[in-house]
């Protein structure tokens, strides 16, 4: 297969109640690491193509950890640079029944937040990139990482190297320093020929209500000249353990959309969109039609919900195998 993706974000580590207990309802916390860039890289690495993870770290035992987890699943990691700060957590408490899951952001100061806008060469960065992967939740963290992250997009652009961009709208960073979502995100898109979001994001970045989906698809098509490709999940919750997913795909000529799958009983919905991220590039990458790209992807997505941890580790094979291998087990 063809298609290096080079994915720009922070390294997360994720710290959660076990099972469904309230944070620290007992002394103990689940250890995973994560982050949306990430995330991709490594559904990518498992899909079959070379993915890179670039990003800065402190120098400790808990970001040299995540290197070697990324390294486990395939992920380039040669391009990480450190800084001085310290790692970026969250805690995760996963709810039950009708009782929303909740998550706590630990992530000011750390070493992405604090790295100045040009911590990256990014012109030995994107080497060899046949694309650069971004999103808003990295941007989100800091005024220095809203302009690492516009740069890199920026720069890939400039370079020839196509641009996705997941806008990953995340309230509570942008407000912890009243960051401008808005002029960012539409920074951002302007750089990118895919883009992961909704009407909801489109609303956001162009200052105006968007009635549905498909006026958002269109709005944003007129908005931004360069942008090919957006793509997109419905989920409907009819508990925290019972969802039903579908996808969408808009590009220019038309648009696509998925059967809806049921989703119970959830094991870990996190890193799902990630999922359908991947899929979706999975499928430019490698030719498929439009359909099969969003079949591709949204059964990636659901996939993702049986896999304990942020990253989804399913094979090509095994995402291929979801529309009819059956639920035997495989002898």
């Amino acid at each position: 297969m063809t298609g290096r993706v080079v994915c720009f974000g922070e390294l997360l580590l994720r710290l959660a109640a076990p099972g469904r207990e309230f944070l620290l309802q007992t002394p103990r916390l689940d250890v995973y690491y994560g982050g949306a860039e990430a995330n991709v890289a490594v559904s990518l690495s498992r899909f079959g193509h070379p993915a890179a993870i670039v990003s800065v770290i402190p120098d400790n035992h808990l970001a040299h950890a995540a290197l070697g987890e990324l390294r486990r699943w395939g992920v380039d990691t040669s391009r990480v640079v450190e800084g001085s700060g310290r790692m970026g957590l969250y805690f995760l408490e996963t709810g039950a029944i009708h009782r929303p899951s909740d998550i706590l952001y630990d992530r000011a100061d750390t070493a992405f937040a604090r790295a100045p806008a040009d911590a990256v060469n990014w012109t030995q960065a994107l080497a060899g990139a046949d694309r650069l992967h971004v999103s808003g939740a990295s941007a989100a963290v800091s005024a220095a990482a809203a302009e690492a992250v516009v740069r890199a997009a920026e720069a890939a652009r400039a370079a020839g190297v196509p641009v996705s961009v997941d806008c990953n709208y995340r309230q509570k960073l942008w407000e912890a320093w009243s960051g401008d979502a808005p002029a960012v995100l539409r920074r951002l898109l302007s750089a990118a020929d895919v883009v992961f979001g909704d009407h909801r994001d489109f609303g956001l970045v162009l200052g105006r209500d968007i009635p549905s989906r498909e006026a958002g698809a269109e709005a944003a098509f007129q908005a931004f000249p360069g942008l090919r490709w957006i793509a997109s999940t419905s989920r409907e919750q009819l508990s925290v353990d019972h969802h039903a997913l579908s996808g969408f795909v808009f590009n220019r000529e038309g648009a696509w959309t998925t059967p809806t799958y049921t989703v119970t009983p959830i094991v870990d919905r996190i890193g799902g969109g990630d999922a359908y991220a991947a899929g979706v590039l999975h499928g430019l990458l490698t030719g498929l039609d439009e359909q099969a790209t969003a079949r591709f992807a949204i059964a990636a997505a659901c996939i993702k919900h049986s896999t304990p941890g942020d990253f989804n580790l399913a094979s090509a094979t095994d995402v291929e195998g979801f529309h009819g291998a059956g639920l035997d087990v495989k002898r």
